[in-house]
């Protein structure tokens, strides 16, 4: 399947009956088949008047309890940035894709990761975090679909899956889980209706007093480092024996292994990092690794965003180097293998 298709089927499948969308390139096939899909299901599909109208749409799915999802592209996600905040804001389960175009502004629709700071930082105001997965085939965009709703119920919070037009747009063989072995979740904060049988729900992120608030986002935050501390994934290669260690995720991953065994052709003792959860992020490994080996380089279709993440998680235990290419042109396994040389010198 084509990698939007197939994160919509995976939705689908893992129980989402209500998408609300915008189409905007490279991610408007999501939009297409669920308005093809969710009728004949008894799902609700809705192309809303604006990105704005699409994530306020999710917000109020949410608070019913059902699972919600929207997706969009990086000028999409900025316009949905408000909405996110408060559906965080107010503990609500949801899962928003983001198929990354080249930026700022309109910038093209060609594949880059420039969104990371966007995604791992929050992506809109206030004190929050997003758990963000990063899949790097279509076969794990199926995967990180389900994972995606789980995690979202699971710990009451919004969940970004974060691909490329690359993922978006190209077809590889999958299989879906049996969505019979997934967890289920409580919902008993959801408003559905009392029945006149308990104490009305609310939904909520306004609070006038400012020591409740406080309280209640230092509550949050303990979530977030019991979500640090639980819900890590990343994927490691050559790690015992490399000098050098190549960090990068998603699609540009890919490109890094065909350089990492170039290298490994050529003599040179070469490891991989791929973070699979961009947040929470796989610091402890990267701190771990950053002992061990002479450099570090940060590998990403962008000017450099994710390797502040590994300078920080590496703290000064060896140089953290960086390449990218960006505006939509794709890193080369050649160009790559040329920065690994340089720092084997």
């Amino acid at each position: 399947m084509k990698g939007n298709e197939a994160i919509a089927e995976a939705a689908i499948r893992a129980n989402c009956r209500h998408f609300f969308g915008y189409p905007i390139t490279p991610q408007t096939e999501i939009s297409a088949y669920m308005a093809k899909r969710m009728p004949k299901i008894g799902g609700t599909f809705l192309q809303a008047e604006s990105e704005v109208a699409a994530i306020n749409m999710v917000y109020g799915a949410a608070g019913a309890g059902v699972r919600a999802m929207t997706s969009s592209s990086s000028p999409g996600i900025s316009l949905k940035a408000e909405g996110l905040s408060y559906i965080a804001g107010a503990d609500l389960p949801c899962v928003v894709v983001n198929i990354v175009r080249a930026g700022p502004g309109l910038g093209g629709i060609q594949p880059a990761q420039s969104d990371y700071f966007q995604a791992v930082k929050g992506g809109g105001h206030g004190d929050y975090k997003m758990i963000v997965l990063a899949p790097s085939s279509i076969q794990e965009t199926v995967d990180s679909t389900f994972d995606a709703f789980d995690l979202a119920d699971k710990y009451r919070m919004p969940v970004m899956i974060l691909g490329d037009g690359m993922l978006g747009q190209m077809m590889e063989p999958i299989s879906f889980p049996d969505s019979a072995d997934r967890p289920t979740y409580d919902k008993d904060w959801a408003t559905t209706g009392t029945k006149n049988k308990r104490r009305a729900n609310v939904i909520n992120s306004l609070y006038i007093q400012p020591e409740e608030l406080e309280q209640v986002i230092w509550a949050r935050e303990e979530k977030y480092r019991e979500i640090e501390k639980t819900e890590v994934k990343y994927e490691s290669e050559g790690l015992g024996d490399a000098d050098v260690v190549v960090v990068a995720y998603g699609t540009t991953a890919r490109v890094v292994k065909a350089a990492v065994k170039a290298a490994a052709d050529e003599g040179i003792k070469v490891g991989l990092i791929r973070p699979v959860t961009l947040w929470p992020f796989p610091s402890e490994i990267i701190a771990k690794t950053a002992k061990n080996v002479k450099a570090m380089l940060s590998v990403e279709m962008s000017t450099g965003q994710m390797v502040e993440d590994i300078r920080l998680a590496a703290n000064g235990a060896c140089p953290v180097a960086f390449y990218g290419r960006t505006g939509g042109v794709i890193p080369t396994p050649d160009g790559i293998l040329e920065q690994i040389r340089r720092m084997v010198i």
